[in-house]
C-alpha cells in the first residue's frame, strides 16, 4: 500500500503548526498511521544543517551555498524518512518542502525557479507531494504575528521586500501547480480554515483531488 505525502506551506505565523496537529488528529482518528516532520530537518543530519543554514552569525552565507544547504538536508530527509514511511503505507505531513526552496531562495534570493527545481530534483529523485496545502497570509500580518524582535533566524529577520517577494511566489506557484497547490485562507478564525482543511483532506481519502 503506498502513502500519502502531504506538504504543509506559507509564511511564518499563518497558522500551520496547529492546523497540522488538527491534520494528525484527523487522519489518526480514521485509522491511518500518521508521520508528521519537519524541513529543514527531520533527521539528525537535517537538524545540523537547519542549525547552520538559519544561524544569524552567518550573515557571509552566499545564496548559492543557502540553497544547496536546503538541498543537502532534504535529501537525507527523503531518504531516511519520508520514502520508508510512504513505502509503509504511513501518512506523511512535512511542514515545509520544494515549495518553500522555490519561494525563498528561488524568487526571494534571486536564484529563480529552474536553478532551485534543478537542484532539489536530483535531491530528492523527483519525490513530489500527493497535497500541497498552502495557509496565506500577507507578509505585513506574517511579521507582526511572529514578532521577530533579536530572537529571529536569518530568514525572519530578512527585509519585509524580502517576505513580499516570498508571498507573491507562493502565490504564483498555486497557480503554476494548481491540481497539487490548494490555497487556504489563513487571516480567519481557527474553526474556519479547519473547516476548509477538513474539506481537502476528506476529498483526498476519497481520491478526487
Amino acid at each position: 500500500m503506498k502513502g500519502i505525502f502531504i506538504s504543509i506551506e506559507g509564511m511564518d505565523g499563518s497558522g500551520k503548526s496547529t492546523q497540522i496537529k488538527y491534520m494528525k488528529d484527523f487522519f489518526e482518528a480514521r485509522g491511518h498511521s500518521v508521520l508528521h516532520t519537519r524541513e529543514p530537518g527531520g533527521t539528525a543530519i537535517g537538524e545540523k544543517i537547519r542549525e547552520l543554514v538559519l544561524n544569524n552569525d552567518y550573515q557571509e552565507m552566499s545564496d548559492i551555498t543557502e540553497a544547496l544547504l536546503y538541498a543537502a538536508s532534504r535529501a537525507q530527509h527523503v531518504k531516511e524518512v519520508i520514502r520508508p514511511a510512504l513505502n509503509e503505507g504511513k501518512i506523511v505531513l512535512c511542514d515545509r518542502y520544494v515549495d518553500s526552496s522555490m519561494v525563498y531562495q528561488g524568487s526571494g534570493r534571486g536564484l529563480g525557479y529552474e536553478a532551485i527545481k534543478s537542484i532539489n530534483d536530483f535531491a530528492t529523485s523527483c519525490l513530489t507531494p500527493d497535497l500541497t496545502i498552502l495557509f496565506d497570509i500577507e507578509p505585513q500580518m506574517s511579521l507582526q504575528r511572529i514578532n521577530i524582535g533579536e530572537e529571529g533566524d536569518r530568514l525572519e529577520r530578512e527585509t519585509l521586500d524580502f517576505h513580499v517577494k516570498a508571498h507573491s511566489a507562493y502565490m504564483e506557484l498555486a497557480n503554476m501547480y494548481a491540481e497539487r497547490i490548494k490555497v487556504i485562507k489563513a487571516n480567519r478564525v481557527i474553526e474556519e480554515i479547519r473547516g476548509d482543511v477538513e474539506q481537502l483532506l476528506e476529498k483526498l481519502l476519497k481520491g478526487g483531488m
